[in-house]
């Protein structure tokens, strides 16, 4: 029986780090890392936030690029409810954009983009800064257990 996909291109993966000798901290912090920087309300800038993070942080580029990397159709998903939430915070007048309007001005001229959407992204930007905090300790909370779980299971057993 074949495996699925995400066990193919995430499971087996983090447990070959563990193996390897990357600590299950290490391991949970760079997955929930990517997980947060990868939904960054700014398209194109995840993979050097996650680079950066990285760099700085000593964790494992693979992993949190892998998991920034699968959240790209999430992080366009989750453009808009940014956007809604950066106008309620900021008590802005609503900018009427969908999904498929952000995308094809992504694809087009970028200084155009950039002028259309600065102060709606940046709403969203701030709201995504009181949210990753908080959504990265979680994340890492639940994932550290696991991953020590997954790391010992994984161990050679003692001689």
């Amino acid at each position: 029986m074949k495996d699925g996909f995400l066990k193919r291109r995430l499971v087996r993966p983090v447990l070959s780090l563990l193996k390897g000798g990357v600590t299950p901290e290490k391991m949970a912090l760079s997955l929930s890392l990517g997980v947060v920087l990868g939904i960054f309300p700014v398209l194109g800038t995840t993979t050097v936030l996650c680079t950066i993070a990285a760099v700085v942080l000593k964790l494992n580029l693979p992993a949190i690029q892998s998991v920034n990397y699968f959240l790209y159709p999430i992080q366009i998903a989750l453009l808009i409810p940014f956007f809604r939430l950066g106008e309620i915070v900021f008590r802005a007048p609503r900018f009427p954009i969908s999904v498929a309007q952000i995308r094809e001005m992504a694809h087009g001229s970028v200084w155009t983009t950039v002028q259309t959407l600065w102060t709606t992204a940046w709403h969203a930007i701030v709201v995504w800064s009181l949210l990753a905090p908080v959504l990265a300790g979680i994340l890492y909370r639940i994932l550290k257990p696991v991953l020590r779980r997954a790391w010992q299971a994984a161990r050679p057993p003692a001689a």
